[in-house]
């Protein structure tokens, strides 16, 4: 499953530059039964399988140092956030277990440093969310992305949405590129780009507002904002 997202574009020149290393390990290459069990039925009865502990156990341990942090993608960890995510950029290095079947025995939890969720939703195990994980991460080790200020205007990263962007043609089925962007007066695009992103969180995803970093200028274009007829 990792080979292809975590071998391509970005995430491939990265590894090629040294900027970031990747490795996967197997479960079952730390399983001492000839059928290389990594899963088990549940005590107390129930559908599905649990993920057992000692090979979980064993791999963390070969895996990790000091340095290491641990992490569980699991529908019961705290929602992975862009704040997260930057501090995330920060670790040395990180140890992703990705959960699967009914869930991981519960003592594997004394094993991690952290549960992450990407959604109140139900994969079919935890590598997809894994693979989010580093490559939002990735986007932060610097390098990694070529325009590095396109990073910090990235939507969430000061807790706004993105501003919409455009490109040629100037006018496409009868609609036209905003005329500020073509006006080259770059006080005035920046202003316009600022009061769209505004625009856009507080339209679709105003719950973002109570925690993005606000300064006046910022509520005055949210003034304005509401102040204009629909």
């Amino acid at each position: 499953m990792f080979q292809g997202p975590l071998n391509e574009s970005l995430l491939k020149k990265a590894q090629s530059k040294g900027l970031l290393s990747l490795k996967v390990t197997n479960l079952r290459d730390f399983t001492t039964d000839k059928h290389k069990t990594a899963d088990d039925t549940p005590y107390g009865g129930g559908a599905g399988m649990v993920m057992k502990v000692e090979p979980i156990a064993k791999a963390i341990s070969k895996v990790k140092s000091q340095k290491s942090k641990v992490i569980s993608l699991c529908p019961t960890g705290k929602l992975l956030t862009q704040e997260k995510i930057k501090s995330l950029a920060k670790e040395e290095h990180l140890v992703l277990l990705c959960g699967h079947y009914e869930g991981i025995d519960e003592r594997v939890r004394g094993l991690v440093d952290e549960e992450v969720s990407i959604g109140d939703y139900v994969l079919t195990g935890g590598e997809i969310p894994a693979m989010v994980l580093v490559d939002a991460v990735a986007r932060h080790i610097p390098g990694v992305v070529k325009e590095e200020e396109s990073v910090k205007k990235d939507s969430f990263y000061e807790g706004l949405l993105d501003y919409p962007s455009y490109t040629k043609p100037e006018e496409f089925e009868g609609r036209k590129v905003p005329e500020v962007l073509l006006s080259g007066h770059h006080a005035e695009i920046d202003r316009w780009r600022r009061k769209e992103a505004l625009r856009r969180t507080l339209f679709r995803r105003p719950d973002l507002l109570a925690g993005a970093e606000l300064n006046a200028e910022d509520r005055k274009l949210l003034q304005e904002i509401i102040a204009e007829p629909e």
